[in-house]
This record gives structure tokens, C-alpha cells and sequence, in this order.
């Protein structure tokens, strides 16, 4: 495989923390598996939103609501990544 089809093949999730993408998206998985990659993250996060949001935070320390929302956004930002690719395959396609 060259460097070319390397680079068209996988797409870097979006990265906050690294000046260089480490993590990829094979764009040529079949639809469904990128599709089940998605509802399994957007559905984690769900339930841990739903869970954080029935706990009360008096005893949380002063980094806990800090650290919550970036794991949700951390997470959210995977499903837009993946999103992204299943649409762009969409747009190829018509």
C-alpha cells in the first residue's frame, strides 16, 4: 500500500491534545461497522451523561465536573469524526 492510498484510505480523528494525528478511521470500513462504531460511542456517552446527571456533585472534587465534560466531549467528538466519514462516503456516492 503507498503512502497516497495510506493517507486517502484513513482519516485522523479530531485531537485536542497531539500536534500530529494518532488515531485514524478506516474510511473504506463498511458502512454499517462505521455506523455501529458511532451508535456504540454516542450511546456510552448518553449513559454516562444520563448517570452523571442523577448523582449530586457536593462531594466532587474541584476537577470532577472538569474531567466529566471533557470525556463527553472527548467521546462526542469520535461521533462527529466517524459522522463525518459516513457522510463524506454518502456524498461520494451520489
Amino acid at each position: 500500500m503507498t503512502a497516497n492510498q495510506t493517507s486517502s484510505r484513513f482519516t485522523a480523528l479530531t485531537s485536542i491534545a497531539t500536534s500530529t494525528p494518532v488515531l485514524f478511521i478506516d474510511s473504506t470500513a463498511p458502512l454499517a461497522e462505521l455506523h455501529a462504531c458511532a451508535s456504540e460511542r454516542l450511546h456510552a456517552t448518553l449513559d454516562y451523561l444520563t448517570l452523571m446527571a442523577c448523582m449530586t456533585l457536593r462531594d466532587s472534587g474541584a476537577n470532577d465536573v472538569n474531567t466529566i465534560t471533557n470525556v463527553a466531549r472527548i467521546m462526542v467528538q469520535d461521533v462527529a469524526d466517524v459522522f463525518g466519514v459516513i457522510e463524506q462516503r454518502g456524498l461520494e456516492a451520489q
